[in-house]
């Protein structure tokens, strides 16, 4: 998961839990006022009915039974009881709704003074009325139907607020974030093409924001030019090594070849010096090679890219490699789509892109059971070709395959073959200056498959 959607996740869940947290307080404050309030009306219509049994002499039960029934802050569902110091009912509301009490309520009510509970969905307060001449016990029960209703409504309202609420809130965060990460995003866009051919690219800063986005641009840059020294610094070692070493390599050459001329020489030792010159050939390449790689780039030499066919710089690299291996068989094809025009037309340069081919059909030479390569020339699209170089050989190890294109690297088939194993590492280096991939796979393990892929 990304950074910008953790985030996003992380502020929205805090966000939605905050905000839950204060419409469950809301919700339970007024359920509370409202049980208060209510509670304060029923021991207000108790405390009436009381009195009025008390103070109005001789007043008849049922004529208060009737002001009761009409009274304009009659309840909704009430009952009210009323018990005398002996606990025997003296006055009983007109209502049918039932209040389910025993003994034992009335006599904790005279030492609590007051209790409140809930009976069938019905708010009950039990009172201890102590007046001068005798003690009452008042039960009083009735429905809040008004300010349940209300209740029932704040909760409808809480809850689509809430829903509504986390909506916004989490799609809103999203974009937020978006946008606040979307310089980070631009800056991995920009590092992940980097190679190590482009160290001297700098990263533009945003001078309108100071931020840690643009701190850490900055330190970037200056990590880029402290890896540019160090890589130029290797190259320039590399490169003035190899010059140096080209000298005393190109007079022992020539010494050796004045010495091959001399008729007087024995067979040994002309076989001696023959062998000699092999191997200075071979330090010679490896040489050329550790200047092709110490290069900042294969086009140091000033050469641009261009149009060029693709099989007529192959067949370049061709004749060069058979210059070398005189017994190297090929089979060879092209795939060419009639409905594609100029499909085999590639941006490259055609000197360091020979070299390329060249080090491919020298490495599937050598490593071959029989000396023959196949190569194919494949239009895929309009936006795409592949050449495929395959050949049969003794299978590599999975450690092997993937330090193929490192460069020194050597198998273990290769104790019976010269090189300096800087072939393929060459190759890729090549390859990835012409925007080209190359990949490596063995079908079954015998049969080597090197594809490369342009993009026309």
């Amino acid at each position: 998961m990304t950074l910008k959607r953790r985030i996003s996740i992380y502020v929205s869940v805090a966000f939605s839990i905050l905000f839950g947290l204060g419409i469950t307080i809301v919700y339970l404050a007024f359920a509370s006022f409202r049980q208060v309030e209510f509670t304060d009306r029923l021991q207000e219509k108790a405390l009436t009915t009381v009195n009025l049994l008390l103070t109005v002499k001789n007043i008849d039960k049922q004529l208060l039974k009737v002001i009761d029934q009409n009274s304009i802050n009659k309840l909704y569902n009430e009952k009210t009881l009323v018990f005398d110091e002996n606990l025997n009912l003296i006055y009983s509301s007109i209502d049918d709704a039932p209040i389910r009490w025993n003994r034992q309520d009335l006599l904790s009510l005279k030492e609590s003074k007051k209790f409140i509970k809930v009976d069938n969905g019905r708010d009950l307060v039990g009172l201890f009325y102590d007046s001068k001449k005798a003690d009452y016990y008042v039960l009083i029960a009735a429905e809040d139907k008004y300010g349940n209703s209300k209740l029932r409504y704040l909760s409808y309202i809480l809850l689509s607020t809430f829903l509504a609420g986390i909506t916004v809130m989490w799609i809103s965060t999203y974009f937020i974030i978006k946008k606040l990460t979307k310089p980070l995003e631009t800056f991995q866009r920009n590092i992940v093409h980097i190679s190590a051919n482009e160290l001297n690219t700098q990263l533009p800063i945003s001078k309108s924001r100071n931020d840690e986005i643009t701190l850490l641009t900055q330190t970037f840059n200056q990590m880029l030019a402290r890896i540019e020294m160090s890589f130029i610094a290797q190259r320039e070692f590399t490169a003035n090594a190899s010059h140096e070493l080209r000298t005393p390599i190109s007079r022992i050459t020539f010494q050796i070849d004045n010495l091959l001329q001399s008729n007087e020489l024995a067979e040994t030792t002309r076989n001696y010096l023959t062998s000699i010159t092999a191997n200075v050939n071979q330090l010679s390449e490896l040489i050329n090679s550790l200047l092709l790689l110490a290069k900042s780039s294969p086009l140091d030499s000033g050469e641009q890219l261009s149009e060029e066919r693709i099989d007529e710089i192959f067949f370049s690299s061709y004749e060069q490699a058979k210059k070398n291996l005189p017994d190297l068989k090929m089979n060879f094809e092209i795939n060419e789509s009639k409905s594609i025009s100029n499909g085999l037309v590639i941006q490259a340069a055609r000197s360091v892109l020979v070299i390329a081919f060249a080090n491919l059909l020298r490495n599937a030479y050598q490593y071959s059971f029989d000396r023959t390569v196949s190569v194919s020339i494949t239009q895929l699209t309009e936006e795409q070709l592949t050449v495929t170089f395959s050949n049969w050989g003794e299978p590599l190890s999975t450690q092997e395959k993937s330090r193929l294109f490192q460069p020194f690297t050597r198998g273990r088939n290769s104790r019976n073959t010269q090189g300096s194993g800087l072939g393929l590492g060459i190759v890729k280096r090549i390859l990835d200056y012409h925007r080209a991939t190359v990949n490596y796979s063995a079908s079954p393990e015998t049969h080597h498959h090197f594809e490369i892929i342009f993009t026309i």
